[in-house]
C-alpha cells in the first residue's frame, strides 16, 4: 500500500515536472522577441539570458522537448506499477486510457493553453532552468540533432536556406498587418506609415522625382531683375538654374538668399546671380528612398537633381518628396494644390493621367501595379505592350482594361483605368 502510494506520489510530481517543460517550449516559441528585446534593453538579466537561448531555439527547445519526453515516460512506467496491483492483467488495457488523460490533459494542453495567454511570464522565471536544461542536455541534444539533420538530408537533399534579414522584414510586416487600435481610421493610417518606413529601401528615387518637365527652373543668363520678377511669382524656395540649355544645371537658388542680396545692396542690377546660388547636388536615378533620406540627412541637404547613368538630368527630389512617401502629402499655406490626375466615374472605372505615379495610383484605387516596370501609368502600359498606342485602342493588363483616351506626339496623357472584378486587379497576373 505504501508502495503504490509513493508511485502515485512520484507520478504525480512527474505530470508536474512535464507540465512545467511543456509550458516552457510554449512560452519559448510564443513569445514576442521585440518584448524580450525591450525588457533585456531595461537590463533585466533574465531576459538577456533568454535573447542569447534564442540565437540558438531549436536546440534548446529539443532540450525541452527531451526532458518532457523523459518525465513522461517515467511517469507512464510507474502509473503503469500502480494498475498492475490495480487491475491485474486487465491493467494493459486500462493503463494506456488513464495515463494518456492524464498526460495530454494536465501534462500538455492546459499548461499551453495557460501559457499562451501570457508566455513572458513563464519564460522570465524559468530563464535559468532552461539555460541549465540546455547546458546539461547539450551533448546528448547535439547526437539527436546530427541524426535529424543525416534523416532531413535524405528525405529533403535540397534544403532551402533563408535570408534572416528577409523572415525578420516579413515577420514585423505581419505584426504591422495585426496591428490594431480603437480607431480604425487611424489604425489604418499608421500601418500605412510603418509599412511606407518597411519600403523605403526597395523604391528607387526615379519613382517619386518630379520629372524634368514639371520642375520649375530658371535661365541664369536673364538679366537680375528678371530672375527676381521670376522668383517672386515662383511658390518654391528652391529654384534650379541652368544655362545654355535645360540639361544644363549650374547651380540652386534659394529664396532667403536672394532677399538677403537684395538687403545689402542699393543696386539690384549689380547682383550676380551665381555668386548666390549654391552647388547642385547630383544624385543618380537607381539611389533607394531609405539611402537617400540618410544622404539627405548626413549632408544637411533638402533638395536632390537626379540624373541617369548618362548624366542626362531627369527631375528632382526633395527631402519633403521622401518624407511625403511615409505620412503621405503635406502642403502648407503656400503651396499650390496639386491636382492628382486620378478622378472616379460613376461606373467605377478611373479616369487617369498617364503622369500620374504607380505609387499613387495603388493609393489611390487600390491596385497592385509594380513600379519596377516604369514609374508612370502611361509608361506601364507602353512598356508591357511594347508600342505607343493610339487613342481608342484598348489593352487587358494585370485584370485592369486600360483604354487610351488621348495621346499628345509620343506620350500617352489620359486614360481610363477599370478593374475587371470588384475586388481589384492582381498585378501578378500573367498578361493576354
Amino acid at each position: 500500500m505504501l508502495t503504490d502510494l509513493l508511485c502515485v506520489l512520484l507520478v504525480l510530481l512527474l505530470l508536474m515536472g512535464a507540465a512545467y517543460f511543456a509550458a516552457c517550449e510554449t512560452a519559448m516559441t510564443a513569445c514576442s522577441k521585440a518584448k524580450i528585446f525591450s525588457i533585456a534593453k531595461d537590463g533585466n538579466k533574465k531576459a538577456k539570458v533568454i535573447l542569447e537561448l534564442q540565437k540558438e531555439v531549436g536546440l534548446v527547445i529539443s532540450s525541452i522537448l527531451m526532458c518532457n519526453t523523459i518525465l513522461n515516460s517515467l511517469a507512464v512506467s510507474f502509473a503503469n506499477a500502480i494498475c498492475v496491483d490495480v487491475f491485474g492483467d486487465s491493467a494493459i488495457f486500462y493503463c494506456p486510457i488513464i495515463i494518456s488523460i492524464f498526460i495530454v490533459l494536465f501534462a500538455e494542453v492546459l499548461p499551453k493553453m495557460l501559457t499562451l495567454a501570457n508566455p513572458e511570464n513563464v519564460l522570465l522565471p524559468s530563464a535559468y532552468v532552461i539555460k541549465y536544461t540546455y547546458h546539461i542536455s547539450r551533448p546528448l541534444n547535439n547526437i539527436i540533432g546530427l541524426i535529424a539533420k543525416r534523416i532531413i538530408l535524405i528525405i529533403r537533399p535540397e534544403s532551402e536556406n533563408k535570408d534572416e534579414y528577409t523572415e525578420s522584414l516579413e515577420e514585423l510586416r505581419g505584426a504591422i498587418d495585426l496591428h490594431t487600435g480603437f480607431d480604425l481610421e487611424e489604425t489604418k493610417q499608421e500601418k500605412e506609415m510603418m509599412q511606407n518606413i518597411l519600403d523605403l529601401g526597395r523604391v528607387p528615387v526615379s519613382n517619386i522625382m518630379i520629372h524634368r518637365k514639371n520642375v520649375t527652373m530658371l535661365c541664369a543668363d536673364e538679366d537680375i531683375e528678371t530672375i527676381i520678377e521670376q522668383v517672386m511669382s515662383c511658390p518654391f524656395t528652391r529654384i534650379p538654374l541652368w544655362s545654355e540649355h535645360q540639361d544644363n544645371i549650374i547651380g540652386i537658388l534659394h529664396v532667403k538668399d536672394v532677399f538677403k542680396a537684395i538687403s545689402k545692396t542699393n543696386a539690384i542690377d549689380k547682383i550676380n546671380v551665381m555668386d548666390i546660388a549654391l552647388k547642385p547636388w547630383f544624385i543618380p536615378e537607381n539611389n533607394d528612398l531609405l539611402y537617400q533620406l540618410q544622404s539627405f540627412r548626413t549632408k544637411r541637404e533638402h533638395f536632390a537633381i537626379v540624373v541617369d547613368e548618362y548624366g542626362s538630368f531627369m527631375g528632382i527630389v526633395t527631402l519633403e518628396d521622401v518624407i511625403e512617401e511615409i505620412v503621405g502629402d503635406i502642403s502648407d499655406e503656400h503651396d499650390i494644390v496639386p491636382f492628382k490626375g486620378i478622378r472616379q466615374q460613376d461606373d467605377g472605372s478611373y479616369i487617369v493621367d498617364g503622369s500620374v505615379n504607380i505609387r499613387d495610383l495603388n493609393r489611390e484605387i487600390g491596385s497592385k501595379f509594380k513600379g519596377d516596370i516604369a514609374a508612370t501609368l502611361a509608361g506601364l502600359v507602353i512598356n508591357s505592350v511594347g508600342i505607343i498606342p493610339d487613342a481608342g485602342q484598348v489593352f487587358i493588363l494585370y485584370n485592369y482594361k486600360f483604354e487610351i483616351l488621348r495621346r499628345q506626339r509620343n506620350q500617352v496623357t489620359l486614360l481610363r483605368v477599370t478593374s475587371l472584378n470588384g475586388n481589384g486587379g492582381d498585378d501578378d497576373s500573367e498578361n493576354p
